[in-house]
């Protein structure tokens, strides 16, 4: 392939670091559908709006002649069809279809004044060309710059260059699921002779998302041992700091925060490292319980750093936490990509020299150039958004880290088996004293005019409000709002007290935007779900999402999170556009019924699915090339027990069976499990 073509692979297809996007990572990006040009009538019997194949003899071309299509005029014994171009290349047309030649014409049949016209065939071959044309031809997902032959072709190749492997598959697990070999796997849904062979729940894409499954547990459970395996440093905090920065709070520990920083401060004092993870639902005080354990381990003379996805978050963690370690006599520092070189020399040093005991950073801690005196404990903030590689390049700043993974997102026990396998729980299920409830109203669109009317007398009383909008800009093929075309509408009614933020902004005006929010200056912000996680207003009591069906359950319930964390009454209007699809009504309902983070996680999953309840997606599981949760989740258990066995038996993968599953590991980019096994 050609620097240009690969460069826009590799933007698609992604790949594990140093390397890039491989051969395998074309394999992987298995089609989405597929075009089925089995079926081939003639013009009189062919059905409207489904893909056929016509044979047609070409009469007369007819160029534009202004705006108009370029037209070709074609029949066969039963009836005429008019093939429509738009932006037509003129001399790649006519050589294609020459006048009096048969051809063979691949796209859907409409009426266009009573006649039958095709736009834009997606194939035009001879009767040559249609002795090589495959009658069932896979579609795939593409990104920008790439064409749809193009991807075909590349995987035709990738396909071709497919070795026989040694099976890690159990053979009796195969057969009883009727299962193929994974090459044969790969080449049916490359190759797909029907349309149901690239379906979720086909034989070959079950055995792969198994491969998938199975690649992950394994190296979950490796990391695991290993972590187990490893001599941590038993760390017992003295209280004096943890007193001071609790004497400071302005309410008192919740039960279920006071259970998960006794779990926290039991691994930290314990001679084995931790590996935790702590959900909490939205504003459940996850904050204050890292803020906790972080003092604790200061107290026992080491240094900890909490790591957010985002430059916005990290600051927020930073204005959140400072006070309270001012009291207490912390020192803290915030180490993001944005950072001018002077400041970072300063801040590295300090680091380096121990003058800091907590840092707050983005992925900027990753870097090699960042160096602690001490590291003892690292808290990554959604951990989701980064992924196990980027889990392991934290704890490897230090010897012995302890890690403990936060996420605001309620996460059912399944999905916790998926992503968190190697790690412990706690739970965050109560709100701090205080908070009051939401009041969540569902409101048709039809009655905008009124919402608007209600937040502009909210506005006179001194309240705060977010609007959400599922689009930044205008869409030509969504009829949804978007947040630009909103900003402008309630800018036109309430001035410069309105606010835009959304996430192809830059850092730094998106930080301007939410100083101005949450100083007043701005009283409704305008936004896409860039303030779905961990914006902290608490004077802003009201919430506008429009299009709310168009957002899953978690979603929704993050954004209704950003309100109720004052002691003010709030309401979260939901503005949707009937008629509801079932799954879409059942959300709402349960918006409306329910705050419990926890049952909403487990109802979003039932109902839509984990990447929605996990923010990462709108099909496939996150960080999974080939397994989706509805059609693969029964498989989940199988291969966690699976592989639970295979390293009770063969801890470090060095029987025959063990070699090829290192195999796998390296097909799924989880290979890195094998290699820090052996470093351990």
């Amino acid at each position: 392939m050609g620097p240009k073509l690969v460069k826009v692979l590799t933007r698609l297809l992604g790949g594990a670091e140093p390397m890039g996007a491989r051969v395998l990572d074309v394999l992987f990006h298995v089609p989405a559908g597929v075009l089925d040009r089995r079926r081939r009538p003639k013009l009189a019997e062919a059905p409207l709006d489904v893909l056929v194949m016509v044979e047609v003899t070409v009469e007369r071309h007819r160029a534009s002649g202004g705006k108009g299509p370029y037209r070709v005029y074609c029949f066969d014994d039963t009836g005429d069809i008019t093939l429509a171009f738009f932006a037509p290349q003129t001399t790649w047309i006519e050589r294609a279809l020459p006048v009096g030649e048969k051809r063979w014409v691949s796209g859907k049949i409409e009426l266009f004044d009573g006649m039958r016209q095709m736009v834009h065939p997606d194939r035009i071959v001879d009767e040559e060309g249609l002795a090589i044309l495959p009658l069932v031809e896979p579609v795939y997902p593409l990104t920008e710059g790439l064409f749809p032959r193009q991807i075909q072709k590349v995987a035709q190749a990738a396909v071709a260059k497919l070795p026989d492997l040694p099976e890690w598959q159990d053979a009796a697990w195969l057969k009883a699921q009727s299962w193929p070999g994974f090459r044969q796997a790969l080449t049916d849904l490359h190759t797909p002779e029907t349309p149901e062979a690239v379906a979720l729940d086909a034989p070959a894409r079950q055995r792969l998302a198994y491969d998938e499954l199975l690649a992950s547990q394994l190296a979950l459970g490796m990391i695991r041992a290993r972590n187990r395996a490893m001599p941590g440093l038993a760390v017992a905090g003295t209280g004096a700091v943890s007193a001071k920065i609790e004497a400071a709070l302005p309410f008192s520990l919740t039960a279920s925060q006071a259970a998960a920083l006794a779990e926290i401060r039991a691994d930290i004092a314990s001679p084995n490292r931790m590996l935790r993870l702590l959900q909490g639902d939205v504003g459940s005080g996850k904050t204050v319980v890292a803020l906790l354990a972080m003092a604790t381990m200061v107290e026992g003379g080491r240094q900890a750093a909490l790591m957010a996805p985002t430059e916005i978050l990290a600051r927020q963690h930073l204005a959140s936490i400072e006070p309270l370690a001012a009291a207490a006599g912390l020192r803290v520092g915030l180490i993001t990509g944005k950072d001018k070189p002077r400041e970072r020399a300063r801040l590295q040093a300090e680091l380096k020299e121990g003058r800091i005991d907590i840092v707050v950073g983005t992925h900027a801690l990753f870097q090699d150039e960042v160096e602690f005196h001490d590291l003892g404990l690292a808290i990554v903030d959604e951990q989701h958004r980064f992924g196990v590689h980027q889990r392991l390049a934290l704890s490897r700043k230090n010897a012995a880290v302890d890690v403990l993974v936060m996420t605001a997102t309620p996460i059912p026990r399944s999905l916790v088996l998926t992503y968190f396998g190697d790690m412990d729980a706690s739970s965050l299920r109560e709100k701090p004293p205080g908070r009051k409830p939401v009041d969540t109203r569902l409101v048709s669109l039809e009655r905008i005019g009124e919402v608007v009317g209600a937040v502009g007398r909210l506005l006179q009383s001194g309240a705060q409000a977010y609007w959400v909008c599922p689009l930044i800009a205008e869409s030509e093929t969504l009829d949804v709002a978007a947040a630009e075309d909103r900003f402008r509408d309630l800018a036109g009614m309430f001035g410069d007290r309105v606010g835009l933020l959304h996430g192809q902004m830059k850092s730094a005006d998106k930080d301007a935007v939410m100083a101005r929010f949450v100083a007043g200056d701005i009283r409704v912000l305008v936004a896409t779900t860039v303030i779905e996680v961990g914006v902290n207003v608490p004077a802003a009591t009201v919430m506008v999402v429009e299009h709310a069906e168009r957002f899953g359950l978690a979603q929704l319930h993050q954004l209704r999170g950003r309100i109720g964390r004052g002691s003010e009454k709030s309401v979260c209007l939901l503005l949707y556009k009937g008629p509801l699809g079932e799954v879409a009504r059942k959300r709402l309902e349960i918006m409306r019924e329910t705050e419990d983070g926890f049952r909403i996680a487990e109802e979003d999953l039932r109902l839509r699915g984990e990447g929605d309840l996990l923010g990462t997606r709108q099909s496939g599981l996150p960080g999974f090339r080939i397994a989706d949760f509805e059609p693969h989740g029964h498989l989940l258990p199988a291969a966690h027990d699976d592989a639970r066995l295979i390293l009770a038996r063969d801890a470090g993968l060095t029987s025959p069976r063990g070699e090829a599953l290192r195999t796998l590991l390296y097909l799924f980019e989880r290979d890195e499990a094998v290699r820090l096994l052996r470093s351990g």
